[in-house]
């Protein structure tokens, strides 16, 4: 048996050790947290401060206790909108294209990309064309034949992030490139690209215009950071486009090529400046409106942090659950062409995840998500 002493004395052996351990613990998470590699490298920016939810977005329950339409094993209704034939169409993350009756009912697999899309419109042949995140602009016709129309601007230029889609009557075709820098095919997903785009602020995000009889796509404006949501304006003369990662709704001529948001250009103009949250998709309702979706409020923690990049840096290498995204919290809201608030719907429980956007239609109002797996909906 050993003494009281050397008991003592391996105790004291014992506790040196783990302190030591401890020590090369710590120093280990340090190392890690400020030397391992990601693959973004964060840039400083000057956030506005956060309005909060005050004059026209005071809060409000308008969108909550929505009704809700099954979608069995699918998830995720990222875009909703009504296609020719009057049907229901919905994206989901499984990569299938949902087709029903506006009530739900008989509902089928349109089409599968194989892919993530995110946003989708009908061309005056009545397909549809859609904005695949993994895949580039595709058209799928009325056989159901899915097929490329553009993954790249040119031969070193690619499509890294399809995002949303409209068609002018002119038949062109505009897209958002969320960004030229992080693929969701080459980084996991359209939300990891997305959190690494959006911390990095590097405004890699474009909006591109395809030409059908040319078979061409060339830059309409460049600089934004992670371009969304898209929408015509009624003359066919302005688009309307979503920057996410800061929090605004910019107006672009149609006509522009290359412009650089940033650079002073009359052809692009700041609609929406400090919203209180994340806008996603964009699109046009009845009577005029722009319905705006906001994925998520905002979070004065991830604004405290725009002029640090290095911490942004660090929080790069945390689980993404970790992340300064703000609490969930139901919200989309209308605008006209001149970016006036006309109808502003709130759930601040947040029931319904993620309101990435509305579609309105004469008897009902759709609410899309990234991540619901049901359709929710309320009656006009």
């Amino acid at each position: 048996m050993f003494s009281r002493k050397h008991r003592s004395h391996g105790m004291r052996i014992s506790g040196k050790f783990a302190t030591g351990a401890a020590g090369v613990g710590l120093a280990g998470l340090v190392a890690y947290l400020c030397f391992w590699p990601v693959p973004a490298e964060p840039r400083s920016w000057s956030a506005p401060t956060p309005p909060g939810y005050t004059g026209a977005h005071a809060p409000n329950a308008g969108l909550a206790g929505l009704r809700d339409i099954a979608i069995g094993n699918e998830f995720g209704p990222e875009h909703i909108a009504i296609g020719p034939d009057g049907k229901l169409y919905t994206a989901m993350t499984s990569g299938g294209l949902l087709r029903m009756d506006a009530d739900g009912g008989n509902q089928e697999v349109f089409a599968s990309t194989g892919g993530r899309v995110l946003g989708f419109a009908f061309d005056a042949q009545g397909r549809m064309i859609a904005a695949d995140a993994m895949k580039g602009l595709l058209v799928i016709d009325a056989d159901r034949r899915v097929g490329v129309l553009a993954n790249r601007v040119s031969a070193g230029d690619p499509i890294r992030y399809a995002n949303s889609v409209v068609v002018a009557p002119d038949g062109t075709i505009y897209f958002t490139d969320a960004s030229t820098r992080f693929a969701p095919a080459e980084w996991g997903g359209t939300y990891e690209a997305s959190v690494l785009d959006i911390l990095e602020q590097s405004a890699s995000g474009r909006v591109l215009a395809f030409d059908p009889a040319a078979a061409s796509t060339r830059v309409v404006a460049h600089g934004l950071s992670f371009a969304n949501g898209i929408a015509l304006s009624s003359d066919g003369r302005t688009l309307f486009v979503a920057e996410t990662g800061r929090y605004r709704i910019w107006k672009i001529d149609t006509a522009a090529r290359a412009v650089d948001v940033h650079g002073g250009s009359p052809q692009a103009r700041v609609l929406l400046d400090n919203l209180p949250g994340y806008p996603d998709n964009l699109m046009r309702g009845r009577e005029g409106r722009i319905w705006v979706g906001l994925f998520r409020p905002r979070n004065p923690a991830a604004d405290g942090l725009a002029e640090r990049p290095f911490l942004r840096k660090i929080l790069l290498r945390l689980p993404r659950s970790l992340l300064p995204l703000g609490k969930p919290y139901g919200h989309v809201f209308a605008i006209d062409e001149e970016g006036r608030v006309v109808a502003d719907l709130q759930d601040p429980s947040g029931a319904y995840p993620e309101t990435t956007g509305a579609t309105e239609t004469a008897d009902r109002l759709y609410i899309h998500s990234l991540h619901a797996r049901t359709i929710g909906w309320a009656p006009r």
